[in-house]
């Protein structure tokens, strides 16, 4: 029997039908909502559906036993590779570990499954007047979420994952199961490794239960729009913004053409095709009106063309809509292309200097590329639109690595929320350096030294001294 057949015949009586060789199944399993391998046999041999923590423990336990490679599995929503079977091997499914076992009102934090999306948590809490913070739109899985140290719209203000777990349930290479962090909101006491495997993309430890933390809905939510004649403008006025201190619960920067695609795709009426900010004051019901005032001061002394504000929560839910579903509209912007998204975050200070030259790379590339950003905390994003063309890929990818490059010399990192999987590990020694790798790989050693925990995903080989 091959190591496939003798981990099918271990596994199946644990998981009667929740595990399938189909190719369907397993093509499905091969890739995120980003980049993909141009090799299609780059996929698991073996699907298997996970519903509790024990039973992950016993099938990496058997993928250690066997040496087989067990990449976890989610929502799906990966944009940088971390789903790409390598080596074949396993894909361990978390989707149905959708169990919310505990809610704490009063400490303020729960307890749920890997595969609990942000959308059915937030769902529960809204009768405790509670919600969960870290937004980075679609259907994300929590454990998901952690793997790759995601953030999103909310996190000017309430952080990103790093800041909104306290502790985890993890699965070890060789099938332990582990507790990390707890219920507290501060502890000393050894390493730190929910800190560890919070952004380890799955190649140190399988998260399949989170202890989050929870915050209280504000009294008080004003959203608001301001368009600009330029793009410069719009980054100056969300820079302003953030150094004025006000209690931005979001802030999000929208380019021409984005917005163009998202007045067709979502259906804005009365909004032009032009760099425009969405903002959120999140405050208490005898500050909104001044701290509204004082942003629209701002955007005033910044040339904004147009500042509309509404405490509505149907033009809320209609316009973060329309952001959330930015992706989509750039789908639907250009028929017959294929989306690549960048991810990079600069200082505060760079913001303007780093989107208005990835703006003029974007011009002279020729391609067309919408610009969307968390300007907030100095992160943005382009979705490169991939012409079918024989050398669409190829442009695609050089402007993509000419704005990491400009990230990289403004003092900025190569991702900000997105993660490395494959598609970014080409820059990881020109941001961290061949001695902090060869740490890095250390670590993996040392908890997966039969290197089964989604092999090929984050770390580039290091160059031994």
């Amino acid at each position: 029997m091959t190591a496939i057949e003798t981990f099918i015949a271990r596994i199946q009586p644990l998981v009667g039908n929740r595990i399938s060789t189909n190719a369907t199944v397993r093509q499905h399993h091969a890739h995120g909502e980003g980049w993909q391998s141009p090799d299609p046999a780059a996929q698991p041999d073996v699907v298997v559906f996970a519903r509790t923590t024990e039973e992950v423990a016993a099938i990496v336990s058997a993928c250690h036993d066997l040496y087989l490679p067990v990449i976890p599995f989610g929502g799906g929503t990966s944009l940088e590779g971390q789903l790409t079977a390598t080596k074949g091997g396993v894909s361990l499914d978390l989707s149905q570990m959708n169990a919310i076992p505990e809610i704490r009102p009063q400490d303020l934090s729960c307890r749920v499954q890997a595969g609990v999306t942000r959308q059915q948590l937030n769902g529960l809490l809204r009768s405790d007047g509670l919600f969960f913070a870290v937004d980075p739109g679609g259907e994300a899985t929590l454990g998901g979420m952690c793997a790759t140290r995601a953030s999103g719209t909310g996190a000017v203000r309430y952080g990103t994952m790093r800041e909104n777990v306290l502790g985890l349930t993890a699965v070890m290479a060789d099938g332990k199961i582990i507790q990390t962090g707890g219920n507290v909101r501060k502890s000393a006491t050894g390493y730190d490794l929910t800190g560890l495997l919070i952004g380890s993309e799955g190649t140190l430890g399988i998260i399949t239960e989170i202890q989050a933390r929870l915050h209280p809905l504000p009294e008080t939510i004003l959203g608001a729009t301001c368009q600009f004649s330029t793009l410069a403008d719009a980054v100056d006025t969300a820079t302003s913004i953030i150094q004025a201190g006000l209690p931005i619960g979001r802030l999000e920067l929208l380019d021409d053409v984005q917005m163009d695609a998202c007045i067709r795709y979502s259906s804005l009426e009365g909004y032009r095709p032009l760099p425009t900010l969405f903002f959120e004051l999140h405050a208490s019901p005898a500050s909104v009106t001044e701290q509204a005032d004082l942003l629209r001061e701002i955007t005033e002394y910044h040339n904004g063309l147009s500042f509309r504000a509404s405490a509505s929560p149907e033009e809320r839910t209609r316009l973060w809509k329309a952001r959330h579903d930015a992706f989509w509209a750039c789908m639907a912007y250009r028929q017959g292309h294929k989306g690549m998204t960048t991810d990079a975050v600069v200082p505060i200070s760079a913001m303007t200097d780093m989107i208005t030259l990835a703006k003029q790379d974007i011009e002279e590339s020729g391609l067309v590329a919408p610009i969307v950003g968390h300007v907030g905390d100095g992160n943005f994003h382009t979705v490169i639109l991939i012409p079918p063309e024989p050398d669409g890929w190829a442009r695609a990818q050089a402007l993509d690595h000419k704005i990491i490059q400009r990230a990289l010399d403004l003092g900025g990192s190569i991702s900000g929320e997105h993660g490395i999987g494959i598609a970014k590990q080409m820059f990881m020694h020109n941001q961290h350096g061949n001695d902090a790798i060869m740490v890095m790989h250390a670590i993996k050693r040392a908890l997966d030294p039969r290197n089964i925990l989604n092999p090929g995903m984050l770390l580039p080989a290091a160059v031994s001294p």
